[in-house]
């Protein structure tokens, strides 16, 4: 049980206010329910969600300690209190979420509670599946990320090994990452390659494509197929056989074909109906194509899983 003495700062507001600041990492839900059972109190007795405190008042808080941690993505799970996961896939060693446009998968810099990552773990804990009070230093990670306005497959490990086997394969590009994209206009050939060299502004968070080696530059290449045009747009299967930093956003952009929707590195004009919180572009299936042992993930060779389709697809090629 902590006590926290009310101030004159905090002097007028309401009980469940003043506990959700004081208790960042208490998820709502359990604080309303823990004023209802009485394990939140003032003075000693229970009190309604809208008592308003005084200064000098006590306010009693029977909390489970790892509540009052200071928040931290690492903690972040605790503030889910009914995670949010599309699973695609799961087993005892993985899991395939299908990530939605306008979900971060870590938080960007400051402190964001409902991260992928976040529901993930929430899901695991909740599922009696991972107590970080039994682990000494793992936690459930990612082995991929994509853009938070980039919807799609984002692989997750539910243990040491599996992360290594992942991270592993993702190197030696024995894991293959298709998506799906929309762009302006038509591409001359239909299907091919794009190949040139990226060149990445940190600071910015932006890349630069050049035709040409350069210091600092990294080779990029993509393989296209158009599947269908609708109304001066294409919709494009591509695959991804280097992985840099907003490689299908740049090079389509440098070509003249930029995504739909993509403010970053073309115009952020949408056609009309569709709404969507970033570029046309999803990762939408996923294969696993070892070419040497995987260990204990070896069953997963060969297996290929797919997201669901993407509201822009359905939007401009399909129901139009």
């Amino acid at each position: 049980m902590k006590e926290l003495i009310i101030n004159k700062n905090d002097d007028g507001q309401r009980l469940d206010r003043f506990v959700s600041k004081a208790v960042p990492l208490l998820p709502e839900s359990l604080l309303q329910k823990y004023i209802r059972l009485k394990r939140i109190k003032v003075n000693g007795k229970g009190s309604k969600r809208d008592f308003r405190l005084a200064a000098g008042d006590v306010v009693q808080l029977y909390i489970n300690d790892e509540f009052f941690q200071r928040p931290t993505e690492d903690n972040a799970y605790l503030k889910i209190n009914t995670p949010k996961v599309d699973i695609i896939y799961e087993d005892d060693n993985i899991l395939l979420a299908d990530k939605k446009a306008g979900v971060l998968c870590h938080s960007a810099g400051e402190w964001d509670y409902n991260t992928l990552i976040s529901n993930i773990k929430a899901y695991l804990y909740k599922s009696g599946q991972w107590n970080p009070k039994d682990e000494n230093s793992f936690s459930p990670a990612l082995c991929n990320r994509i853009d938070r306005n980039t919807g799609g497959i984002v692989i997750a490990a539910k243990n040491a090994p599996s992360l290594r086997i992942i991270d592993d394969k993702i190197r030696a590009r024995e894991i293959d990452k298709v998506y799906l994209a929309a762009v302006w206009g038509k591409l001359s050939p239909p299907s091919g390659e794009l190949r040139s060299y990226i060149f990445k502004d940190a600071k910015l968070n932006r890349v630069y494509v050049r035709t040409t080696p350069e210091r600092g530059a990294k080779t990029a290449i993509t393989r296209y197929k158009t599947l269908k045009v609708s109304n001066g747009m294409s919709l494009l299967e591509c695959e991804l056989l280097t992985g840099r930093t907003h490689q299908i956003r740049a090079q389509f952009s440098s070509v003249g074909h930029p995504l739909v929707g993509d403010g970053k590195y073309g115009s952020r004009n949408l056609p009309q109906g569709l709404n969507i919180p970033g570029q046309a572009l999803c990762s939408y299936k996923l294969r696993f194509s070892f070419k040497s042992s995987a260990g204990l993930l070896d069953y997963l060779n060969g297996r290929e899983f797919t997201a669901v389709l993407p509201e822009f697809v359905e939007k401009l090629f399909y129901l139009t």
